[in-house]
């Protein structure tokens, strides 16, 4: 499998090292607009060869991806510590748009991971041409495994017994769906001990979770990378996995033409159907001021400063 990532900051860096230890690139295309960067890269990443599976590492162009499984964009501006993701915009959509202008010919997948991913994927797919199937974003699947996580800490369990997910933007908008969650079959909210309490509590901790740690080093870029990884693991194979992305929708959950995250089966073909959640009232209702949030960003991106 051939695959390319554009931008080797932080994010674009783990997202290499993920890739190559999940074994699922045998050739793997490094790029960065910063002079040698890329080179740099790919050198340090093959020195390493002997310990994740044969795979081959080289600097590369974006027009050398275009016949790549999949190309992921990562490249872009990070956020600060009082920076929303929405602040990104306008300078993200310029480098994004650019990026995927250029691979609209390329057969494979785009995957976004540079944020605010809803918008980022949206303008990708826009300037690309691809089908919205192939126009993937990470969107929710990271705040589903903080999440997870964080209901794991919380109850002594693995977060992997733990059935719960987050929907809508990837971003200060989203929402979980405790009406659905469960764990081992039986619901949260029966849970011995579960109190709404411990729902608010848990949501704000995992919806300011990439704040915290920016606060603190600068970047969140372990866990994506980790999500991309296997993202792309469970697509290229054929997985057909139910995970939260963010693709351009057609009509799920009667939203259209705005990108934004829902359950989703992806596979070899891409994000091939998406899954209309349970949901109560009110978790609708947030999920639609979440579609209004990125409806209204991504005309921001569209509109000059």
């Amino acid at each position: 499998m051939k695959i390319g990532i554009v931008g080797m900051g932080w994010v674009g860096a783990s997202v290499a090292t993920s890739i190559l230890h999940s074994g699922v690139a045998t050739e793997l295309l490094l790029d960065d607009a910063k002079p040698g960067l890329a080179e740099g890269e790919a050198m340090d990443l093959a020195h390493g060869a002997s310990f994740y599976p044969t795979a081959s590492v080289r600097a590369a162009s974006i027009d050398e991806m275009v016949d790549a499984n999949a190309v992921i964009i990562a490249a872009g501006k990070g956020g600060g510590p009082k920076d929303s993701r929405l602040e990104l915009l306008r300078v993200n959509a310029t480098i994004v748009h650019d990026i995927a202008r250029r691979l609209s010919e390329m057969r494979g997948m785009l995957v976004i991971v540079t944020n605010p991913v809803d918008v980022m994927t949206q303008v990708a797919a826009e300037a690309s041409g691809l089908p919205p199937a192939r126009v993937i974003g990470t969107g929710t699947m990271l705040d589903t495994a903080r999440l997870r996580e964080a209901l794991g800490r919380t109850l002594d369990l693995e977060p992997r017994s733990i059935h719960a997910q987050v929907v809508g933007e990837h971003g200060d908008s989203e929402v979980v769906l405790w009406s659905s969650a469960r764990l081992g079959g039986v619901p949260l909210r029966k849970w011995p001990g579960w109190t709404r309490q411990r729902e608010l509590q848990t949501a704000h901790e995992v919806r300011n979770a990439a704040y915290e740690i920016i606060a603190r080093k600068g970047a969140t870029n372990h866990a994506i990378g980790l999500v991309t990884a296997a993202l792309l693991r469970w697509t290229l194979r054929g997985g057909r996995r139910i995970v939260t992305i963010s693709r351009v929708q057609e009509g799920a959950a009667g939203i259209r033409d705005v990108a934004i995250s829902l359950p989703t089966i992806v596979g070899d073909n891409g994000a091939v159907e998406v899954i209309e959640p349970e949901m109560d009232a009110e978790e609708r209702e947030a999920l639609g001021r979440s579609v209004e949030v990125l409806r209204r960003a991504y005309q921001e991106a569209l509109s000059k400063p």
